[in-house]
């Protein structure tokens, strides 16, 4: 085979790597070794359509080699290329402590005055041969070395307290693009190492400097200045001012959820008469022939729910949608971030997937909606929804691996007559039209009333977030209207006993025709 073809797959073996590791760097030392690894290996591989499992099987054994020598280095942490300065050597070792605090409080330094530092004290240049060597005037490299004389002076040697207490935060998109973990990894995946997840948190609610970043994280700035040239590459993060930072994303917080408790009771009034809409739509549904998968009315009215919630937010949304831009990799999207508490969302929120198959054979969509008690699914890929197609049109079926893929997630069971099922229910499209139009009856009378709590809800929800995100507020404003349906709606009514919650493990999801 010819190596040439391992050129392909760089970004997504970097993308690999960066969701194995713990930094950019340790990221860009694992991708290497899984690549040159490939390349001495490749001459063992005969079977060309082999390629990509063989692949990710030698970046799986790579990476398991590679996570237990850095177990043991992660413990040796030093502030690499200020390590051996040469003009700490005639002190002797006596001192040594003393330096190692100075070499802190230089790493700590932006790169515009630690450079100044390094070639003036260390390496024993001029403010005249400096000025030359940078290609800056003699008068700035003085102003440049006085200012970070004082702010060595001023720096503390003890790590900043948040350096200890480093968050989490779990980042994800909202949009379009044709991604497959491992091969075609989330945008996430890049930006999602310990340090740039602190970087974007303390960039967020106000700009920061390299040097503030440096002290809050507890790393030198040259981790900082490297973290955020990937940053701003994958356009999470812009630089706003000369030297500032500022996340370009949304970050739900602690503050959010404080919100959305005070803010609950504008949906008391409405619940009686929306769950009367929502049943009276179930009722009606019944009489369409949908394909229910076996599950059970109080179940499924969730389902018709969120679906109505859909349909209805096209005519009743009081929020207007804002289109995202195109991204670096040519698709629509635009990341998110949940800050962690305990490993847990610090908020609430309703969770939403959607595939299809339309770029393949058939003409099917995969809907999968996680909240109130439903289990998390992940949503198909084509040629899982070609199998589900197959059986529920009674054709035969030819591709066995995806059929044991499917089996292997659930989308479908052996009865024990060995007969396929599909367990996850399904409308036609000329059923999903006559849904449609259910909808508007059942909830004639009640969408008023829910669409004037939801237009409150967002007045105050607005103000929560950082005024450069207004585009992104907006967007997540525009999905309250389904959102509010799945928390606040179903969780009172529950309360009240007016729906039944799901039963544990419990799995919400449709396939849609489209054709």
């Amino acid at each position: 085979m010819n190596a040439d073809r391992i050129e392909d797959y760089i970004e997504r073996v970097y993308g690999y790597a960066i969701n194995h590791t713990f930094s950019k760097e340790e990221a860009d030392e694992l991708s290497q070794e899984i690549l040159f690894t490939a390349i001495r290996e490749l001459p063992q591989l005969k079977d060309d359509t082999r390629f990509e499992p063989w692949l990710w099987g030698i970046a799986n054994n790579v990476t398991k080699s590679f996570r237990r020598y850095m177990g043991k280095q992660r413990a040796m942490y030093s502030y690499d290329t200020l390590e051996n300065l040469s003009c700490e050597d005639e002190y002797g070792d006596e001192n040594e402590e003393i330096y190692d605090s100075l070499r802190t409080k230089i790493a700590m330094l932006s790169e515009m005055y630690r450079s100044i530092i390094i070639l003036y004290y260390y390496d024993g240049l001029s403010t005249k041969q400096i000025s030359e060597k940078l290609d800056i005037p003699e008068g700035t490299v003085t102003w440049r070395l006085s200012e970070a004389r004082k702010k060595l002076k001023r720096e503390c040697t003890e790590m900043n307290e948040t350096a200890l207490k480093p968050v989490k935060l779990m980042i994800r998109i909202n949009g379009d693009g044709n991604y497959k973990d491992p091969i075609s990894p989330f945008p996430y995946v890049y930006i999602n190492d310990a340090l740039s997840q602190n970087i974007l948190y303390y960039c967020y609610e106000a700009p920061k400097t390299v040097e503030e970043l440096a002290k809050l994280c507890g790393v030198p700035t040259y981790y900082i200045e490297d973290c955020l040239e990937n940053l701003i590459k994958r356009e999470a993060m812009s630089e706003v001012s000369k030297g500032k930072y500022r996340t370009d994303f949304i970050i739900y917080s602690e503050k959010a959820r404080e919100y959305d408790e005070k803010a609950k009771g504008v949906f008391e009034p409405v619940v009686d008469g929306f769950v009367s809409s929502l049943k009276e739509l179930a009722d009606s549904a019944e009489n369409l022939g949908i394909y229910t998968a076996e599950k059970p009315k109080e179940e499924l009215i969730y389902l018709y729910g969120i679906m109505a919630m859909e349909h209805l937010s096209e005519k009743y949304n009081p929020v207007k949608w804002v289109e995202r831009s195109v991204r670096y990799d040519g698709c629509r999207w635009s990341y998110h971030a949940h800050l962690m508490n305990d490993n847990q969302y610090t908020i609430r929120g309703l969770g939403r997937e959607e595939s299809s198959n339309l770029g393949s054979r058939g003409n099917y969509k995969h809907i999968s909606y996680h909240f109130g008690g439903f289990s998390y699914r992940e949503m198909m890929f084509d040629n899982e929804i070609n199998i589900c197609e197959d059986i529920l049109l009674g054709r035969e079926i030819e591709d066995k691996d995806s059929a044991a893929a499917a089996i292997a997630k659930g989308f479908i069971s052996r009865k024990d007559n060995d007969k396929l099922f599909v367990t996850v229910p399904a409308f036609t499209k000329e059923q999903k039209k006559r849904f449609d139009l259910l909808t508007d009856q059942a909830f004639y009378s009640s969408i008023d009333g829910y669409t004037d709590a939801v237009r409150k809800y967002v007045s105050g929800y607005k103000k929560l977030f950082p005024e450069h995100l207004k585009d992104d507020v907006t967007r997540a404003c525009y999905y309250m209207f389904l959102t509010l349906y799945a928390t606040h709606i179903c969780d009172i009514a529950k309360e009240r006993g007016m729906l039944i919650s799901p039963p544990d493990g419990s799995i919400c999801d449709v396939l849609i025709q489209h054709k």
